[in-house]
């Protein structure tokens, strides 16, 4: 199949929110790492979404020169046209755009996508993260009303983070207490000021006591069923039942049962990124391990061009990320259910 088109996307998670599934988001930083993820939805005949944070789309314009525009252009880029050979769906997606990255790196991107749309063609990208989780909520909701206006321009969507999630997100710290978690007020301001989908279709990150990175169970206390509690009492309120498209950030050490709950109550996007990078790089130290004397030209031998070279331990380390990914796949119920 290919990239998703907006009206492809759109239908993409309608399907999830009318069929209690998630699609997992794969956070991707090389063509190996994008190529592993489309090989992992294809293995689990998912749809899915793919997607680069700002400091990933420095890393695909070239390490030294970071350029996150172009980063993310030249992600997409790749994505179509390898994309085409796998017969699953994907969904583009940019990552936490915190307030300091929104004039260098998604408003750009919005606006270049929103000439492409005006010209007839598609933009790049299906949705954009605006990260608000660092500012105070007036302040997330101010700027998330200018982010959608850009976001309809453009036919993509936006997603927007109600709530503070702990941990490091590409430099972006936050304490782990009870500012984790999303109060049913905070959502309805959130309908106020984005509306319902009139205004523009937006996806929502509530927290649930989220922490990015990589815990322990048990160490991260989470309580995905505030998620229900805020869907009951919001829509008892705005007269829709459910009315957030809900999406789990910092899921790393979270058990199935906190996973599945999340899902029942809305969640139909949950992003993945600490598990898969390790799922990628495990293989590479089996293999320099396992193979030292033929990576290595050791004393005065010339090695073993087979195991240095990088197409060797990258297949295992594709192979790696992608088992990992079929694994989200099976936790969030997207497994089989590939658009036709």
């Amino acid at each position: 199949m290919a990239i998703a088109t907006p009206e492809v996307y759109n239908e993409m998670l309608d399907r999830a929110r009318e069929g209690g599934f998630a699609y997992p988001a794969i956070n991707v930083t090389s063509s190996q790492t994008l190529t592993a993820a489309i090989q992992g939805f294809a293995e689990a005949e998912s749809d899915g979404i793919i997607q680069v944070s700002v400091g990933g789309a420095e890393y695909w314009s070239g390490s030294t020169v970071k350029d996150r525009v172009a980063g993310s252009l030249a992600m997409a880029a790749y994505a179509r046209e390898i994309a085409k050979n796998y017969d699953v769906t994907i969904a583009l997606h940019t990552d936490h755009c915190a307030k300091q990255n929104i004039d260098s790196w998604v408003r750009p991107l919005l606006e270049l996508e929103a000439e492409e749309v005006k010209a007839g063609r598609l933009p790049f990208f299906q949705s954009h993260m605006w990260d608000g989780s660092a500012v105070p909520l007036a302040e997330n909701l101010e700027i998330a009303k200018e982010m959608l206006e850009l976001s309809v321009k453009a036919n993509t969507i936006l997603e927007v983070e109600i709530g503070v999630v702990g941990g490091e997100e590409d430099g972006v710290k936050a304490e782990i207490n009870e500012k984790l978690y999303t109060t049913t007020e905070d959502a309805l301001a959130t309908v106020e000021a984005l509306g319902l989908g009139e205004k523009g279709r937006y996806i929502t990150a509530l927290t649930f006591g989220n922490v990015h990175g990589v815990y322990k169970p048990g160490a991260v206390k989470l309580r995905p069923e505030i998620l229900g509690q805020i869907q009951d009492e919001v829509g008892a309120k705005v007269g829709k039942e459910r009315p957030f498209d809900l999406v789990m950030h910092g899921g790393s050490g979270s058990t199935e049962e906190e996973i599945a709950t999340a899902v029942r109550n809305g969640v139909i996007k949950m992003n993945v990124d600490t598990d898969t990078q390790y799922a990628f790089t495990r293989p590479v130290v089996d293999w320099m391990l396992k193979n030292y004397d033929g990576v290595l030209k050791v004393d005065g031998e010339v090695g073993n061009k087979k195991q240095y070279d990088p197409r060797a331990w990258g297949k295992a380390a594709e192979a790696g990320m992608a088992a990992r990914v079929v694994e989200a796949c099976q936790r969030l119920g997207s497994v089989g259910k590939k658009m036709a």
